[in-house]
């Protein structure tokens, strides 16, 4: 697991953070977008109808694609998978090896029903991607520490933090790190899972924040793409 100390986070001049390990890669585009990036991404862009559960769905169809879920995998060139959030996790997966490509929107639903281990299937049974050629970008999103939830929210996650013995009552939940532990679990090294960005809630002033703003609306955009 990359973390913050290791730098892997930094931002742009279009106020776009990129993931470093990730632009050694010619034939990638991928970022995940502040309250300000401009012109991110460029078009054409595939949006979901995002509704908070674990369905992934394919984007390769060459005549368009509308579908509601909430993660998206390709390998179309030419095209950039999105997903919008505002403390939810936004995920990106790369296939280093086939160039395929995925991008996830991990609320708190969706990260209990194992959305991340889900588009990891999804692209292994889609492309024939190997966990030992993926590597994924965890961006920003709330922390664990300002992210507070009830008893019933915190039960759906035992799964995932079987060592709490909390989970049965109000208390905070770290979404990033259940999706980590989703991906190890997947077969993806820890190695190659890169976390550090920035907490929606605490740096709310650059990120849209759901929690911190009292639910008025607006929301980042993350994406990755292969290059035509």
């Amino acid at each position: 697991m990359k973390a913050a100390g290791d730098r892997v986070f930094y931002k742009d001049r279009q106020q776009v953070y990129r993931v470093a390990e990730l632009e050694r890669h010619g034939w990638l585009e991928h970022g995940f977008g502040t309250r300000v990036s401009e012109g991110w991404p460029p078009e054409p862009v595939v949006r979901l109808r995002q509704v908070h559960s674990s369905i992934c769905l394919c984007a390769d169809d060459p005549a368009g694609f509308e579908g509601t879920g909430d993660a998206l995998i390709s390998n179309t060139p030419g095209r950039y998978l999105s997903v919008w959030t505002a403390d939810c996790i936004p995920i990106l997966i790369v296939d280093e090896r086939l160039r395929a490509i995925a991008a996830v929107h991990a609320g708190w639903r969706g990260t209990a029903e194992g959305i991340a281990a889900r588009t990891v299937d999804a692209l292994a049974a889609r492309y024939s991607s190997r966990p030992e050629d993926l590597a994924v970008a965890i961006g920003p999103g709330i922390c664990g520490r300002c992210y507070t939830v009830g008893a019933q929210v915190a039960a759906r996650f035992q799964t995932w933090f079987p060592e709490r013995t909390d989970l049965d009552r109000a208390t905070t939940v770290d979404l990033a790190e259940a999706n980590r532990r989703q991906l190890e679990a997947a077969g993806i090294s820890g190695g190659r899972i890169y976390m550090g960005a920035p907490c929606t809630s605490c740096h709310s002033a650059e990120f849209y924040s759901h929690r911190r703003s009292g639910g008025k609306p607006g929301r980042m955009i993350s994406a990755v793409g292969v290059r035509a």
